[in-house]
């Protein structure tokens, strides 16, 4: 606990009882006697009142209730920041026998150990110490100029969060005698930050990379002012300080490649305009935001704004996002690879988790990674093609044709869905047979109609067969050995799709890849091989060599009007 109390205890920042508060007010508080410190409370919880007591008013909160008068022995008003390090890293009690080396014995055989005064001997060579944490341990200055450098000069990254310190200039005055200093945490120190008028600092922050303001009270204003002393500054952030981005930084923050806004209500698009032209900004962390819409005015449908350049990664979590155009404008951002979306209106709504995530994958063609999971090729490719068969009959009814040239959907159908026709382009427009309604379980309509033609003899006629869409091709094989009377070992099948004109299965592959037996994708060949033994069900197809290089050679073709499961991606 401070005592005397300090001359210039109003503004200060202290600790009661590991609660962090600012004195606001310093003197009488009629009718009790001696003196009181009103304090504002970090916590507003912690309080009682709004700075008045019986009609009087001794200061104001922000807080009704963030308020109290304390005794100044309860104040904790801390210490000098060498002496928070000596605190933290060296060993001061000497009187404590069980800190020196000793010998530890197991069974007859001593071990020797490091004891505490190695312990101690290493922790007291400060000079050495190039990382620092001194979190919640009061610091509220530098202390005496020079020793900062006398003593630990070497020192690359603080850690000072839920400290004391009270204004921008103290801390100026610690990074003075750090010249290396790249890493720099201030959270939850509630600063007071220079005037307007008040000269940059020139080289104090020289090296600094990393700074860390969270909860600091720190506006935009006062943001662009400082950054003019942060020339290589290369992350920021300023969660949970209630700014507003009211200006474009003219020629600051020129090197930043992550800047965290989370936990500022105030951020809306508009604002986000005036961070766009940054050229190196790779990370964006909006969470909790209150963002709920986004726009990209310098691009239509299809193109790439110039707006966030290189920003490659964007969080947007815990927000009031509603709709799907806010996704459809983030495939617009030239660089985007990764997003995290979660905890908003439009992910936790009617649809399943999965198909959200799919309609995403599909909505963001450059999309490598989304909320933290690797996006596989595989994935892609069955997201698109869900996505395509979805709003199918949509695209249908807004003018949309399987042919290139009569294919004009809609301006309204485009704008909901601005990646549609370029899928169309990718795997073909969706047929007929795809965008029926999928009809009701009865064996009718589980059956496939197969045409069954043989290459190697010219003269047998085309057979037809139904047959349930569960049947292994195995069971299609003995099927096929009874009408020819070829064994089955001998019997080379191979698909002819009806959307492949001219004949062969060769070049042929099922949207989604080729599937192995369990439903396993993996990368089609160039010419499928034969089929053998697996199901042509919801598993897929399988693909696996002959078992001898002469055998008959067999087609099977489907019938257009069936609803062959190759062809969908399940």
């Amino acid at each position: 606990m401070s005592d005397p109390l300090p001359p210039d205890a109003v503004g200060r920042r202290i600790d009661v009882s590991g609660e962090l508060a600012t004195v606001r007010y310093v003197g009488s508080v009629p009718p009790t006697a001696g003196v009181w410190l009103g304090v504002e409370w970090d916590n507003p919880q912690r309080g009682k009142h709004d700075g008045g007591h019986e009609g009087t008013v001794y200061f104001k909160c922000r807080n009704p209730t963030g308020g109290s008068f304390i005794r100044p022995n309860k104040a904790n008003f801390g210490v000098d920041f060498l002496t928070a390090i000596k605190n933290r890293y060296v060993l001061e009690d000497e009187e404590e026998d069980v800190r020196r080396e000793q010998a530890l014995v197991i069974g007859n055989r001593p071990v020797e150990t490091v004891g505490f005064e190695s312990i101690k001997k290493r922790q007291s060579q400060l000079n050495r110490l190039q990382e620092v944490s001194v979190c919640g341990y009061a610091v509220n200055c530098a202390g005496p100029e020079g020793e900062i450098t006398k003593m630990c000069p070497n020192i690359r990254k603080i850690d000072l969060s839920k400290n004391l310190l009270s204004s921008w200039d103290e801390v100026t005055r610690i990074a003075d005698q750090l010249t290396d200093l790249e890493v720099l945490n201030l959270s939850e120190n509630k600063l007071k930050f220079p005037p307007v008028d008040a000269p940059p600092s020139p080289g104090t922050f020289s090296a600094l990379k990393v700074l860390v303001l969270n909860r600091t009270g720190i506006t935009w204003t006062e943001v662009v002012r400082c950054a003019s002393g942060w020339p290589v500054l290369e992350e920021l952030y300023l969660a949970a300080n209630d700014l507003a981005i009211a200006s474009r930084p003219p020629d600051a923050l020129q090197t930043l490649r992550l800047l965290d806004l989370s936990g500022n209500p105030l951020v809306d698009e508009n604002h986000l305009r005036f961070l766009a032209s940054l050229p190196r900004l790779e990370q964006l962390i909006l969470s909790n935001t209150g963002l709920s819409s986004i726009h990209f005015p310098d691009a239509g449908i299809g193109s790439r704004t110039a707006m966030f350049p290189s920003l490659q990664y964007l969080v947007v979590s815990g927000n009031q996002i509603t709709q799907w155009s806010f996704i459809d404008e983030l495939d617009k951002l030239r660089s985007l690879r990764s997003l995290t979306c979660t905890r908003t209106p439009l992910t936790e709504g009617s649809e399943e988790p999965q198909t959200v995530r799919q309609l995403i994958i599909a909505k963001i063609g450059r999309l490598k990674t989304l909320n933290r999971c690797e996006i596989s090729p595989e994935e892609r490719q069955g997201a698109e093609l869900d996505y395509r068969k979805k709003f199918g009959n949509e695209w249908k009814a807004a003018g949309g044709h399987q042919k290139p040239e009569l294919d004009e959907p809609g301006a309204e159908f485009l704008a909901a869905h601005p990646r549609y026709r370029l899928l169309c382009l990718k795997y073909g427009a969706p047929e007929d047979g795809e965008l029926k309604a999928q009809q009701p379980f009865m064996l009718k309509n589980q059956l496939l109609t197969l045409t069954i033609k043989c290459p190697d003899r010219p003269a047998q006629k085309l057979i037809q067969r139904q047959l349930p869409d569960s049947m292994t091709v195995q069971k299609v094989k003995g099927l096929l050995s009874r009408l020819f009377r070829v064994p089955g070992s001998e019997l080379r099948l191979s698909y002819e799709s009806p959307k492949v004109g001219g004949g062969s299965a060769s070049g042929f592959r099922p949207p989604g890849g080729w599937v192995g037996p369990g439903g396993s994708a993996r990368r089609a060949p160039t010419a499928p091989p034969p089929l053998l033994d697996t199901r042509v069900g919801r598993g897929g197809v399988g693909l696996y060599p002959p078992r001898r290089p002469r055998a008959l050679s067999v087609r099977l073709r489907l019938s257009p009007r069936s609803r062959w499961k190759a062809e969908k991606s399940d």
